[in-house]
């Protein structure tokens, strides 16, 4: 499907000027599934003078009629919605119902912010100046640029298309290397939809053809990237000479504390499935999990059984519970995960590696670990793998301490009865969004992000939209 789209930019699919191609590989078998056109860095530049040159006109458009095209697009993105889940499952590995929510997430960011185009307030401020008043508004930032992570190649990308073009701002989106399809129908769906030439861009291609023009360029006002904290910390540092707008949604390392009081069969019913879900390549996924001494082994014992029952397969088998890795790398690196767990004193209690008999593809077994010192790397970083780490706590105190100990802080859990204690646990975690009895953190209306090196800005919710504008004061003197 690649050859029919290639690069978007000024209301058209082209093919590079100068980038070679690039294959794209199902992770779930090893085989090419295609070969994308990638952008040069000409076709970025050209791309960035486009947007820029569709900026003025867009931001004009009556919030209305901003809000048909986005509400058209999002019906289009429902009529073409098999191709789109089949094309997530193909390059991320994961199973074909997690694909079929995600692009359901996708599409209501649309409806969201179609909706919260027309309701970008300001305000009316008393001026202590005679006869005088203040007016405050909000104005589109400019050109916004999306750089969006491997895993969730559909949300993570609508949570920046959808909210900048409500704004009234014109984008360029440069979706993961490894994901480039889902970009491309949503792309088409924006073209499908009527929304004007130049107003919705996108390139694919390597860093230097691609990243260092959109970064370099003064005509890019607003960067927004789903990623590593080390790639955000590049980033921050380079959109320093240009004086660039950031949000920065990063790295997670959460955790899940499970008090005694807990209802344990509904924290496992939830937990496993929420850790192994995309092969536990999620931001907010729980990674390390504190469980109060009196319930830690029959939460284990729990855990593994119903990770055992999970059945490992290709994403488009219905019967596929958890799908691969993304790549070898990632296969690699989960495997040092372990290894490091096994030099630290730690019991794999399910799981450690490729599941026999799967020799295709990146597959790698759900795993438990437990006897882990808090600095082992399973608790002390992000594995972004399907890894679950589980150790003991005594006290309230000392699991709140633990649990902060992170220079993450995306998101957190905890499961109790108490109405006191959920409080207290909500007051008490650092972390951008914490789930008391549940995972429920992702959604159109709710703001999304983090806090430390977990990033900054908010996608989703009433914020969402404001990242992407200016305010502006007016004092406004009759005379």
């Amino acid at each position: 499907m690649y050859e029919s789209f290639g690069l978007f930019v000024d209301g058209r699919w082209l093919a590079s000027a100068g980038g070679p191609p690039m294959p794209v590989t199902d992770p779930g078998t090893g085989d090419v599934l295609g070969e994308v056109p990638t952008a040069s860095a000409e076709d970025t530049t050209r791309a960035i003078a486009v947007a820029h040159a569709a900026f003025d006109t867009w931001r004009q458009t009556q919030a209305w009629t901003r809000a048909a095209i986005i509400h058209k697009a999002a019906d289009i993105m429902v009529r073409r919605r098999d191709e789109a889940e089949r094309q997530i499952t193909l390059e991320t590995g994961k199973p074909l119902a997690q694909s079929q929510r995600e692009w359901n997430l996708a599409i209501d960011q649309f409806r969201w912010y179609a909706e919260e185009a027309r309701r970008i307030y300001g305000r009316i401020v008393e001026s202590r100046a005679p006869g005088g008043r203040i007016e405050v508004t909000h104005q589109p930032v400019g050109v916004a640029a999306a750089f969006t992570a491997w895993n969730f190649p559909a949300a993570l990308l609508a949570r920046k298309l959808a909210p900048a073009l409500a704004a009234g701002c014109s984008t360029i989106a440069r979706p993961s290397s490894e994901v480039p399809g889902v970009g491309m129908i949503m792309h088409d769906c924006l073209r499908e939809a009527g929304l004007p030439a130049g107003v919705a861009n996108l390139v694919v291609g390597p860093t230097d053809a691609t990243y260092a023009p959109i970064m370099a360029s003064p005509l890019v006002r607003k960067v927004s990237l789903t990623g590593s904290t080390r790639v955000g910390q590049q980033m921050i540092r380079d959109s320093a000479t240009t004086v660039k707008r950031v949000s920065m949604e990063l790295g997670g390392n959460a955790p899940m504390i499970v008090f005694s009081d807990a209802d344990l069969e509904r924290a496992l019913d939830l937990a496993v499935p929420t850790k192994f879900a995309n092969a536990g390549q999620v931001c907010v996924t729980p990674d390390r999990f504190y469980v109060h001494e009196s319930v830690h082994d029959a939460f284990v014992d729990g855990f593994v059984r119903r990770s055992k029952a999970i059945k490992l397969g290709h994403g488009l088998d219905p019967q596929t519970g958890m799908g691969p890795l993304i790549n070898e790398r990632r296969f690699a690196a989960t495997e040092e995960i372990v290894a490091d767990a096994r030099r630290r004193g730690g019991t794999i209690v399910t799981g450690g590696g490729r599941p026999a008999g799967m020799n295709a593809g990146f597959f790698f077994a759900p795993t438990v670990i437990t006897g882990l010192p808090d600095d082992a790397r399973a608790i002390a970083e992000e594995n972004f793998a399907p890894i679950a780490a589980v150790t003991p706590f005594r006290e309230p105190e000392e699991v709140f301490t633990r649990a902060n100990s992170s220079e993450m802080g995306l998101s957190a859990y905890a499961f109790t009865r108490s109405a006191s204690l959920a409080r207290e646990t909500v007051s008490r975690l650092e972390a951008g969004m914490v789930g008391i009895n549940s995972f429920a953190l992702a959604a159109a209306e709710a703001p999304f992000g983090g806090i430390k090196a977990s990033g900054m800005g908010r996608e989703g919710g009433s914020e969402g939209i404001l990242d992407y504008c200016n305010v502006k004061l007016a004092q406004m003197t009759v005379l």
